[in-house]
């Protein structure tokens, strides 16, 4: 393949055996742009393995790494050392055992690597990646909260429940939608229990398809749409619960 290509890449939730399968799957090469919409780790036991990877990847491919909300939580628990309740129930609980198998270097390079992440991306032809979405009605750059890039559910929520007879023109049009040419988004499930593909609502394209629990790892062309995608995770990881 000599064309290149922007690809956006969903939730991995520590899927590593997933992502060296799907980046095959699609015949990855160094002339395509990754974009990876955030959640490295939290479910799976290859954590260190995964961040390992996207690094040496990064090194000879042009990726994008953006913010994920488990990402935070990792970085919070690789710096401060605190147990978060929450983060633990969420898969942190492996991520952490993957951690604690490792040595002082590997930690120091990844916590640059999570200090290093995007919380979103605006490409040339305006259509924006980040991994939650954003509340402010001006837009993303007049966010406030910049935990909302990462923890934010209602730009979803707000794309499904839209009359698809509204007009862009109609003054009841969410602002939030009118920015931009597409938004794609992960954090989300689409589902938890089968294999989807990713969905669209409104101009909002959700590509995570459920890696951390019984779905597949998703990669899309922003361009042509086509998606490609690993078999079912916990197929690939047989002997463990991930974060069902």
């Amino acid at each position: 393949m000599s064309t290149r290509r922007t690809l956006v890449i969903g939730d991995i939730h520590s899927a590593l055996k997933a992502l060296e399968q799907v980046l095959e799957r699609a015949e990855v090469t160094s002339k395509d742009r990754l974009i990876f919409l955030g959640d490295y780790v939290d479910g799976w036991s290859t954590a260190v393995e995964t961040v390992n990877f996207l690094i040496q990847l990064s090194k000879t491919h042009d990726c994008i790494f953006l913010r994920g909300n488990h990402d935070e939580l990792c970085y919070d628990w690789l710096v401060d050392g605190g147990d978060n309740p929450l983060w633990l129930q969420h898969g942190g609980r492996a991520t952490m055992a993957s951690y604690q198998k490792t040595d002082t270097e590997t930690r120091n390079t990844h916590i640059k690597f999570y200090q290093n992440l995007k919380n979103f991306h605006l490409d040339a032809r305006n259509r924006l990646f980040l991994h939650a979405g954003f509340t402010n009605l001006r837009g993303i750059e007049y966010e406030y909260f910049k935990q909302t890039y990462y923890w934010d559910r209602t730009l979803w929520e707000l794309a499904r429940s839209l009359n698809p007879d509204l007009s862009k023109d109609d003054l009841d049009y969410p602002k939030r939608l009118t920015h931009y040419r597409e938004i794609y988004i992960g954090h989300t499930p689409i589902s938890k229990v089968k294999a989807v593909e990713p969905q669209k609502a409104a101009n909002v394209w959700n590509i995570d398809t459920g890696a951390a629990f019984k779905g597949p790892l998703t990669a899309l062309d922003v361009d042509t749409k086509r998606i490609w995608q690993s078999d079912p995770v916990h197929e690939l990881y047989p002997n463990e619960n991930g974060r069902n």
